[in-house]
Parts: structure tokens; sequence; C-alpha cells
């Protein structure tokens, strides 16, 4: 009994822990290419330090967050205090921000882009910001952004 107790739980621990495990892209061309192959929009976080931590606690770092955003977008975080990014990265880093109309930080943006003779395009489906609620709400709001018609 205890062997398999201990056995669920183990399973149960690396569960939770691959479902938070997340892969969030700093690179916007390869997040682009990656948007662009897996036929799946991308969630653009744009934040820097300092920042109110809710979003990130209360929505990313769930299993709910995790599971849905798998299957749903592709992790984009563009950190706009991030020192060890070059002056290309953070002058287009700002530019973005400005072109999806982000004032506060952190904030979320949902876009398609496509690449064409070196010229990106960027399609956005809309924007959402941390609400109390938890992460259902969250993807709830999130899901009527992504797929408005349903």
């Amino acid at each position: 009994m205890t062997k398999k107790l201990l056995i669920l739980l183990f399973f149960l621990g690396s569960f939770f822990t691959h479902a938070q495990n997340l892969v969030w892209r700093t690179n916007m061309t390869d997040a682009i290419a990656i948007s662009n192959e897996q036929r799946k929009p991308m969630l653009i976080l744009f934040t820097a330090s300092g920042v109110p931590e809710n979003l990130q606690n209360e929505i990313f770092k769930t299993p709910d967050f995790a599971v849905w955003s798998r299957d749903n977008v592709i992790l984009v975080k563009l950190d706009l205090s991030d020192s060890s990014a070059s002056d290309s990265d953070r002058e287009q880093n700002v530019k973005l921000k400005n072109a999806f109309g982000v004032e506060e930080l952190p904030e979320v943006c949902f876009a398609l882009a496509s690449i064409r003779k070196t010229k990106t395009t960027f399609s956005a489906l809309g924007k959402i910001a941390y609400k109390p609620g938890g992460a259902k709400a969250w993807i709830a709001e999130s899901n009527a952004l992504l797929h408005p018609s349903e």
C-alpha cells in the first residue's frame, strides 16, 4: 500500500513539475517561425523587472495555464529591462510594445506574424493584462480573444 502511494505521489509530482515547465521564447524571429510552423498564435508577454508578479504567479505558474498554452499558443517573453539583450533586440522590443499599444506592464498581446522579403507584418488578435479570478478565468478571456466566433 505504501509503495503504491509513493508511486502515485511521484507521478503526480512529475506531472505538475512538467506541466509548469514552460518554454518562453525571447527571440521574435524564432518565435514567428515556430508560430507559423505550428499554426498557433503567439502569446507575447511584455514585462520588465520590478513589475507586479500577479500575472506570473497566479496565471502562468499554474498547471491549467501550462496545459492550455502548450495546446494553443507559442509563448514569447519580451523583457524590456533585459540588459543582456542586444541594442537591436531592445529597440525592436520597444517598437513592438508601442505598435501593440502596450501602456502598462506586464501585459499580454496575442498576434500572428508573417515575414516576406525581410518585412515582418503582425496581425494583432487582442491584448489582456492581469485580472483577478485565477487561471481559468484568464484562459476563458484569452480564448474569447483567440476564437471570437465560438
